[in-house]
């Protein structure tokens, strides 16, 4: 075998174990949730081992600090919009949703992407891939919906609202950042974006919900943090930039189509139900984001040429946060 044959079996390999780290980050919050953390304390319990692996790479690698104010103010944006919002959602929908729905559900991140770019983005432009994409994957969304459409109520109804809420964040961030956070080394962003909202959700935490001496520390509750942080906020981040040094943006964006995969499987250890519906509308949506990115079918119909898409898949915001649920 040569070294090339061992080098993209490698980079295989890390591929499928980002895959799992980040897909898997949707069942160790149903665990959390099910173990008696509330959403704040759980965020903010996961970010603080993700920043304690983020600060220890950055300071091993002697990357430069962003030098302008206006770069931090970005990055505080970032924070919230990009983490510690979307974190809530997720966590505190995963309170009366599945964890396998959530990760089906924030796949539609990219369609959101597509809806809202060309509001902010000059570049960005409405083509008929990105029509096609978003009827296909909106279509999986209401398969998805449709049987419980005789029993939304409540907590259940707001728990489907919380995580389509959380992908129009991470989209919004995703623009935002494409706008604004650029010119910084990779893991700059990922480690002040992680510093941030650490800080915000912590205090939101104690303030709100008091969680010193009134919530259980369990086994189950201090793995899953763990597990949140250490891999699904810290190493998952390595893999990424490792990934995308060597295959680029566009390729290492098809992560995205393996996180409702493994939310689906892992949430059969969960005893969650696999059900037609849940098949059908998980490749009705990753079909839809497959079209928005395709190559194929980018004549315009609004704007000026069309360009690259934005390619904000269910994977992390390219260029600054690799961070999801």
């Amino acid at each position: 075998m040569t070294d090339a044959h061992r080098s993209s079996r490698l980079l295989w390999l890390l591929f499928i174990a980002l895959g799992f780290m980040w897909g898997s980050s949707y069942f160790f919050i149903k665990i959390g949730v099910e173990a008696g953390l509330p959403p704040l304390t759980l965020v903010a319990s996961r970010l603080f081992f993700g920043f304690l692996v983020l600060v220890t790479v950055v300071a091993i690698a002697r990357e430069p600090l962003p030098r302008s104010p206006r770069q931090y103010g970005h990055l505080l944006v970032m924070s919230v919009v990009n983490i510690v919002l979307p974190f809530f959602l997720i966590t505190w929908g995963e309170q009366s949703i599945d964890s396998a729905l959530a990760a089906i559900l924030n796949a539609t991140v990219p369609l959101f992407v597509i809806v809202i770019a060309p509001l902010f983005l000059p570049d960005e432009h409405v083509t008929l891939n990105r029509v096609v994409g978003l009827a296909v994957g909106f279509a999986g969304v209401l398969v998805l919906f449709a049987p419980d459409l005789g029993v939304l109520e409540g907590n259940n109804l707001l728990g489907w609202l919380a995580l389509i809420g959380s992908s129009v964040s991470y989209a919004l961030g995703n623009v935002y950042a494409k706008r604004n956070v650029t010119g910084l080394r990779p893991m700059i962003p990922a480690l002040f974006q992680v510093t941030f909202a650490l800080a915000i959700s912590a205090v939101l935490a104690l303030v709100i919900e008091r969680p010193i001496g009134r919530v259980p520390v369990t086994r189950d509750s201090l793995f899953a943090v763990v597990w949140l942080g250490v891999l699904g906020s810290g190493f998952a981040y390595l893999l990424y930039f490792r990934i995308l040094r060597d295959w680029g943006a566009t390729r290492t964006s098809l992560v995205a189509y393996l996180l409702p995969v493994f939310g689906i499987a892992l949430g059969v250890l969960l005893n969650e139900p696999v059900t037609p519906n849940r098949i059908l509308g998980t490749l009705l949506i990753i079909g839809g984001v497959a079209l928005v990115n395709s190559r194929y079918g980018k004549r315009r119909l609004f704007g000026a040429a069309a360009t690259t898409p934005t390619g904000a898949s269910a994977a992390p915001p390219t260029g600054a946060r690799p961070e999801r649920g």
